[in-house]
């Protein structure tokens, strides 16, 4: 589906999880409310200045699709990073307009920030799901408060979990997101087990990790987080693995096979967790044999 010729307008460039590639992207805002993490560069762009969309022009979108595709669409994604922060009755309207022009999808997910959701009380959320939303997509980044701090993220262990929480009482599947080498080299350690323990404490459906990167430069970072050092692919794997041996998951689908990643890892935690650590383990005793994805294929 090429983006040209939907009835849609987008302002590019457009983000979405690697796992929405075939969704149908609906903006609800243009960029991100917070938009002061100093390690995300997604909405630095002027055209991507955080608004929200005009509310007559989503639903004639919508409408406009449905005309044109039927049943056929069967994944919605809610653009841009921070449709959640809309008002109840506007998610509503939209949810609404997706089930009625739109009959064929089974799945409705968007970007989740803490912040935001934290405005919205349990029983708004549970009414959000009943009306089609069906995953949040949250970037919990770390579970430490020191390196949160650090990087500007404007949140905390607390807050995050308190959202992750709040979306699975209303039966909201969670995919959580981790950056493996946030904390550089000094805060390795506490970012990996905080992040797992606060992983551990939400038992959310599925887990990410994607090595932090920096296309456009780390002066944004290092403003805030002086001393600031990027870890080697082994001490990125180091780190992995002290996240992995502290998780105690139930049932989580885990993926750390993003484009980022030098080391492909995918299993069902915590069944699979012995595997991934012994593939882990592995690569770094020898990481010339290890299938590491090669530079020049890496990046976000």
């Amino acid at each position: 589906m090429d983006h040209e010729s939907l009835p849609i307008r987008y302002v590019e460039p457009v983000f979405r999880p690697p796992s929405e590639a075939e969704s149908l992207i609906i903006p609800l805002t243009d960029g991100c409310s917070w938009n002061r993490c100093t390690f995300c560069e997604m909405y630095t762009a002027p055209q991507k200045k955080f608004r929200a969309r005009d509310e007559a022009e989503t639903l004639a979108s919508i409408r406009c699709c449905g005309e044109v595709y039927g049943d056929s669409i069967k994944r919605v994604f809610l653009a841009d990073g921070d449709a959640l922060m809309l008002a109840e009755r506007r998610l509503m309207n939209a949810l609404e307009a997706i089930r009625s022009h739109l009959p064929g999808v089974r799945r409705i997910s968007a970007y989740c920030l803490p912040r935001n959701l934290a405005k919205k009380s349990a029983a708004a959320v549970r009414l959000l799901a009943e009306a089609g939303l069906s995953m949040a997509y949250v970037g919990a980044e770390s579970g430490d408060d020191e390196v949160l701090a650090r990087v500007n993220k404007g949140e905390t262990q607390a807050s995050t979990l308190a959202a992750l929480d709040k979306l699975g009482a209303a039966g909201i599947t969670r995919s959580v997101m981790i950056l493996n080498g946030l904390g550089g080299r000094t805060l390795s350690a506490q970012h990996a087990e905080h992040s797992a323990d606060l992983i551990n404490a939400a038992q959310p459906e599925y887990l990410a990790t994607l090595v932090v990167s920096f296309p456009k430069g780390e002066e944004r970072l290092r403003a805030g987080f002086p001393g600031w050092e990027p870890l080697s692919v082994i001490e990125l794997m180091q780190e992995m693995e002290r996240f992995l041996a502290r998780l105690e998951l139930k049932r989580t689908v885990f993926r750390s096979d993003h484009a980022s990643n030098w080391l492909v890892l995918k299993g069902t935690l915590g069944a699979d967790r012995q595997r991934l650590l012994q593939q882990l383990r592995a690569a770094i005793a020898d990481p010339g044999h290890a299938r590491l994805r090669p530079a020049w294929a890496r990046g976000l």
